[in-house]
């Protein structure tokens, strides 16, 4: 997290990951502009940085000319928020509210007012409450009344000088309805954060925040998504691993497959990523399997995050092979996670294998496979970036990753979809491969980074024991190409096992 400034105070936005992109939240006294398209969650954060300072003992006033109080409670209700004391609505609305004889003396009419009338009905309201926070929405209102961009800015600055004077805290909302090439209020405003929404061709929608400025601060830079969700808005920071590193002993962990320690040189070093290459059907999802049962033996925490597979059938298919997940799960030490990724961002990913990491103690992480995560976000930029931060913070914390993808085709020459090898510290291979008359498989490590390993081929076999891994392929040369030439005179393939 970004440390805030010594000495300043600073309002919280009643959004952690907001606040934590902000330094910390706003800081008092002075004007944000929080800018964006109808449907961008403006009205959620502007009432949670309200509520946020209720449950602080903080007043607010909610100044709207264009949503009624009514529809402001409505939308907090449907969140299980109540706007009672010390937040008041103060409502300037349509004309025909004005034929209601039982209507309150503060609904004035807005549209027919002159700027300096609507303007002095706001100064009135904050007279009447004195409130700490202020909400005011929207500045397109204001703008259409100003019918000038000279009288405009004039009547924003003079708005901030009363603001200056008051004290507060002001969250100015604009739905850049009318001329979103008006940078008036950027010139004006303290801080200005812009909420972005958009479409992709599959899947729902995509929502992410970028704080344009924030004077004599620094603030985390770039693009950060968020969701909109009952209970508010949930923004997930942008994942910068430089900022998280912890102080780990890189020790050597085992898989419980003597012959597949074997080849890795004695294991995998803890804190290190390992890809696991190989068509369809090779036994990837139950590779790693083994290295997240062993993470558990040893009495630590595993995560898996399921993309392409449904989990009953997962849960079937490894206890066929003597892996019982739910009872591993019932332990409170295995968490199964299955992420539907054309309804999830990429930052929202990255937050939820954090969730577990940090708060959960979980020290094997499991990702199965980069072919959903990158085939469910075809719109995505930079997938590979997202990719390489979470990995690097994975390693930083001592959590070992293992991911998995399956390359296009069985034998012969196949390629990757995505190719995350050179982030990857080891890179495990598996190919299947012809030999008298049968399809077999093979494994080899490819490459390592923190030590030697054995550079040989081996054939492994899958049975309802789980995995088997023979003596190295010796007496054959093309196994990888899938159909090798058999050039020894000793039989060195596994047996077909007998049970």
């Amino acid at each position: 997290m970004i440390s805030e400034r010594p000495g300043v105070s600073k309002a919280l936005t009643g959004l952690s990951g907001l606040d934590d992109i902000l330094s910390g939240g706003l800081s008092r006294g002075h004007v944000f502009l929080l800018e964006g398209s109808p449907g961008t969650g403006k009205t959620t954060i502007a009432l949670q940085f309200l509520l946020e300072g209720a449950r602080r003992g903080e007043s607010g006033l909610y100044i709207t000319l264009s949503e009624t109080a009514r529809e402001l409670r409505e939308s907090a209700a449907s969140h299980g928020w109540s706007l009672d004391a010390p937040i008041e609505i103060f409502e300037l609305v349509p004309p025909e509210s004005l034929l209601d004889g039982d209507q309150q003396q503060s609904l004035l009419y807005s549209s027919d007012l002159e700027l300096g009338e609507t303007t002095k009905a706001m100064f009135e309201a904050i007279e009447r409450s004195k409130p700490s926070l202020i909400v005011l929405d929207s500045l397109s209102e204001i703008r259409l009344l100003a019918q000038s961009s000279l009288r405009y800015r004039r009547q924003i600055l003079a708005l901030k000088h009363y603001f200056a004077r008051h004290g507060s805290t002001v969250l100015m909302l604009d739905d850049l309805t009318t001329d979103a090439n008006d940078k008036t209020v950027h010139s004006v405003a303290h801080g200005v954060i812009r909420l972005e929404e958009m479409a992709p061709d599959y899947g729902a929608e995509r929502r992410r925040l970028r704080v344009i400025k924030y004077r004599g601060q620094a603030f985390r830079g770039g693009y950060h998504d968020f969701v909109i969700a009952h209970g508010g808005i949930q923004v997930f920071p942008r994942l910068v691993a430089v900022e998280h590193k912890t102080g780990f002993t890189r020790d050597v962990l085992k898989s419980d497959i003597p012959e597949l320690n074997a080849l890795l040189g004695g294991g995998i070093e803890r804190g290190s990523s390992t890809l696991v290459l190989g068509p369809s059907g090779t036994g990837k999802s139950l590779l790693v399997l083994h290295f997240a049962v062993a993470a558990i033996g040893r009495g630590e925490r595993a995560a898996l995050f399921i993309f392409d597979e449904e989990l009953g059938l997962l849960f079937a298919r490894a206890k066929n092979l003597g892996i019982d997940l739910a009872a591993l799960v019932e332990t409170g030490n295995l968490f199964i996670e299955q992420v539907d990724a054309a309804e999830m961002s990429p930052g929202e990913f990255s937050q939820k294998v954090r969730t577990y990491v940090d708060g959960k103690e979980v020290r094997t992480v499991v990702i199965d496979s980069l072919n959903g995560y990158e085939a469910s976000m075809p719109q995505e930029k930079f997938l590979i970036l997202h990719m390489h931060e979470l990995l690097q913070y994975l390693n930083r914390q001592g959590a070992t990753t293992f991911l998995t993808v399956a390359q296009h085709g069985l034998v012969g020459d196949m390629k990757a979809p995505v190719d995350i090898t050179y982030l990857a510290d080891t890179v495990m291979l598996l190919r299947y491969f012809e030999a008298f008359g049968r399809v077999r498989r093979a494994i080899s490590i490819i490459k390592k980074r923190a030590s030697a390993h054995e550079d040989t081929i081996r054939e492994y076999r899958i049975s309802r024991r789980g995995i088997s891994i023979g003596k190295p392929l010796d007496g054959f040369q093309g196994v990888l190409r899938g159909v090798p030439n058999y050039i020894g005179h000793d039989h060195p393939l596994l047996e077909e096992p007998t049970a």
